[in-house]
């Protein structure tokens, strides 16, 4: 069946109603009639989040669930058991809502993480019971869904900083280096002198972002600084930004600011390189 073509931002307001935090609404089947043709599925194992998101035969959202885990660290998995228990308690949970089993998905990578640490990405998928169609660097992935043409996509991830620069809707070259939504925690841990995982929640809260933006703003402007050192002499006239960190508010102006660059955020930047994984997926 051909793919539909979709608005971004509708595409993303929609995955954003289906693709729910891990635990809510487990058991409940859906409301309207479950899809009844090919599925793609991606699998997302992030830093700070392990997403699966669902989408039927014309790439269109159906279904999804993320959860706060940190069995990963700069792309690396360095807790085997955790990501599959995780991983397979989210497919079973999809799976009712579902109506039907998930059995393939594809899933990402950050840039220039060594081949062994991809395939053990493909290995807690395999052990979660999901057969693994194929593995795509995250940016890369991003652009399945942005279709950028000429510039520049950065995914700012839990604990890397990944690039993709773009050019005639052609991935010419990537990047990825340590600092992201971890390294916000440590500094606002250190700033507060609260736990790890107090600062992770406080981040979070609306409320209190206002006054950890000066706090956080030096990691904002160490992304700036890495963006800048990988695009220079690039093709690139603008940035994309993907992935939860730079949903701080502030994130796109800092990173304009020290590049120099026009830079955006798609609305729900947490669910683009997600999204952009399943699209990854073969069925045939």
């Amino acid at each position: 069946m051909e793919r539909a073509t979709f608005n971004v931002e509708d595409y993303l307001a929609l995955a954003d109603h289906v693709i729910i935090p891990s635990g809510n609404g487990t058991g409940q089947g859906m409301k309207n009639c479950p899809p009844t043709g090919e599925l793609r599925v991606g699998v997302d194992l992030g830093t700070a989040y392990l997403v699966l998101v669902v989408l039927d035969e014309t790439d269109f959202p159906v279904a999804g669930e993320y959860r706060f885990a940190q069995v990963v660290r700069d792309g690396l998995v360095v807790d085997f058991i955790g990501a599959t228990d995780i991983l397979r308690d989210m497919k079973m949970s999809v799976e009712k809502r579902l109506g039907r089993e998930l059995t393939h998905a594809a899933s990402g990578y950050p840039p220039g993480v060594p081949q062994i640490e991809v395939r053990a990405t493909a290995h807690v998928i395999e052990a979660a019971g999901i057969s693994c169609t194929g593995l795509i660097d995250e940016p890369s992935a991003a652009n399945n869904l942005l279709h950028i043409q000429n510039g520049a996509i950065v995914d700012v991830g839990g604990g890397t900083t990944g690039i993709a620069i773009i050019k005639d809707g052609q991935v010419i070259y990537t990047a990825d280096e340590p600092t992201g939504g971890t390294h916000f925690s440590l500094v606002i841990a250190g700033a507060l002198n609260i736990s790890f995982e107090d600062a992770e929640e406080l981040k979070k809260k609306p409320g209190e972002q206002s006054r950890l933006f000066p706090v956080v703003r030096p990691v904002m402007e160490k992304v700036g600084n890495i963006i800048s050192r990988h695009v220079a002499g690039q093709p690139v006239d603008n940035l994309i930004l993907v992935g939860g960190c730079s949903s701080f508010p502030g994130m796109a102006t800092v990173v304009q600011e020290y590049t120099g660059l026009p830079t955006r955020i798609p609305n729900r930047p947490l669910f683009v390189t997600p999204l952009g994984i399943a699209m990854h997926d073969s069925f045939s």
